[in-house]
């Protein structure tokens, strides 16, 4: 569900505000040290938590592009830069004093998350039950709840109303007419084939609609590749266009924000459409959209998916996921031109 936001890069550490020092006691540390699409699902448990603890300071363990954009977006007061689960510093500098914080685990279930949080002493830590971490309290986990629903449920165990009403994300963005194409996912098993990708842009643009693929830096291959390929197929000059590894973060989430449509895979950018109620296309394969597609604003997006709840796949595989292979272009094309019909722009 994640794609690398070092490669879309984040605004510049000099950029950001210098962060006031406060003290332990006031603060919430929060982890959720993982990609752009597990940061969306969360987003209504940090709403959560902001709420539950208005007086407190709210300090999220996150990849810093990832993070530093749910600061700018007022979710958090500040990010400590981590990248899983191997190290987290604490105290950080912004910090006076180590005893008297609150923990919440929006990470996982498993011990070495808990063990993670557990070793600042905070005063509490919300988190599911996990003996083996010695942590007898909080809710059950349930291995096929909804992302979403999983870390509402987790902060509504605290009192504290939660829902994935909250998962909406602002735009300042007016609905263009552009379509965009994000064929890059973060294992080759969540990855359409590019000809398929070059046949969907190929007949959008032969319609009149303007086409954008974006991407990583490291997914520039694929979409350059996509473009010729598209080009080989019919006139796309002027209306095929390729950012692949130019867009800052705060940048695509405004594209999508602004799109008319946005066809992609199971991956992050999926979950930006569904937080600012862009219309998409969602191409699922080995993992079930029961537990990652779109909770909200349900009749805003098509999900198309041929596995079996029963029977997962492999979201981390090597290779195509045969449910993802079992889509094919014109199931792509019936969708897009459904969402286009329905006037959702």
């Amino acid at each position: 569900m994640t794609i690398s936001t070092s490669v879309l890069r984040s605004t510049p550490a000099s950029d950001r505000p210098v962060p006031i020092p406060r003290a332990s006691d006031s603060a919430v540390l929060v982890l959720r040290a993982l990609g752009l699409g597990d940061a969306l699902t969360a987003v209504p448990a940090l709403r959560g938590i902001r709420r539950a603890w208005p007086d407190r300071w709210v300090l999220l363990a996150a990849e810093a592009g990832i993070g530093g954009w749910l600061r700018r977006l007022g979710l958090v007061d500040e990010v400590l830069d981590t990248a899983g689960l191997s190290h987290l510093e604490w105290p950080p500098p912004v910090i006076s004093g180590t005893a008297g914080h609150l923990a919440v685990n929006l990470h996982g279930r498993g011990p070495q998350s808990h063990r993670l949080l557990a070793a600042t002493a905070p005063d509490r830590l919300i988190a599911f039950r996990q003996p083996l971490a010695a942590h007898l309290v909080g809710p059950a986990w349930r291995s096929q709840e909804h992302e979403v629903h999983r870390w509402c449920r987790l902060i509504a165990s605290t009192g504290e109303p939660c829902t994935a009403d909250d998962l909406r994300l602002p735009s300042t963005q007016q609905r263009a007419t552009e379509i965009l194409l994000h064929p890059g996912a973060a294992a080759p098993a969540r990855r359409w084939p590019p000809d398929r990708w070059a046949r969907v842009a190929a007949e959008l643009t032969s319609a009149g609609h303007p086409v954008t693929l974006t991407g990583s830096a490291a997914e520039g291959a694929l979409c350059s590749q996509i473009v010729s390929m598209a080009g080989d197929l019919g006139p796309v000059e002027g209306r095929l266009a390729n950012t692949a590894g130019g867009l800052l973060l705060p940048e695509l989430a405004a594209r999508v924000s602004g799109a008319r449509l946005l066809v992609c895979g199971d991956t992050g950018v999926g979950h930006l459409a569904t937080a600012y109620g862009t219309p998409s296309v969602l191409l699922f394969g080995p993992t079930s959209p029961r537990r990652w597609g779109p909770v909200i604003d349900t009749d805003l997006h098509v999900v198309l998916w041929r596995g079996r709840d029963e029977r997962p796949g492999d979201p981390h595989g090597s290779e195509l996921d045969p449910a993802l292979a079992a889509i094919d272009v014109d199931d792509v094309l019936v969708a897009v031109r459904t969402l286009l019909g329905g006037d959702h722009s």
